[in-house]
């Protein structure tokens, strides 16, 4: 696994540079339960080693879950109320500060390994299922 880091004018992140990995067919992809949820809460979270915030997402019938994510660069009042993707079991991690993070916020990187947050149709319902 590739390890997530933010590097001013690397590449290291770009889709050539990215080795494929080996099919898991249909049952690995199922596995996993990705869900829309709309952000609640984004806290700073300075005591991370790397830029991290804090952020709370409704995931409607799949409740309410924090998470902490390697966002630091996008603006924490333009995420309020955005409608973002998660992995939601993938069991709950308990980081060295002792937060607990619930769910994985899903995205794309840049080259140079910045997030960019997955978009969704604001009419999907807070739950609905990814696939």
């Amino acid at each position: 696994m590739v390890e997530h880091v933010v590097e001013a004018g690397s590449t290291r992140f770009a889709p050539e540079s990215i080795e494929a990995k080996p099919d898991v067919g249909p049952e690995g992809f199922f596995a996993v339960e990705m869900r829309v949820g709309r952000v609640l809460a984004v806290e700073p979270f300075p005591e991370m080693r790397k830029p991290s915030l804090k952020v709370q997402v409704d995931f409607g019938p799949r409740g309410v879950l924090w998470t902490s994510a390697q966002i630091a660069d996008h603006d924490p009042d333009a995420l309020q109320g955005r409608l973002v993707v998660g992995a939601v079991n993938l069991g709950e991690r308990r980081l060295p500060t002792g937060f607990m993070s619930q769910f994985l916020l899903l995205g794309g990187l840049h080259p140079d390994g910045r997030v960019g947050l997955l978009s969704v149709p604001e009419d999907l319902p807070l739950g609905a299922i990814v696939g």
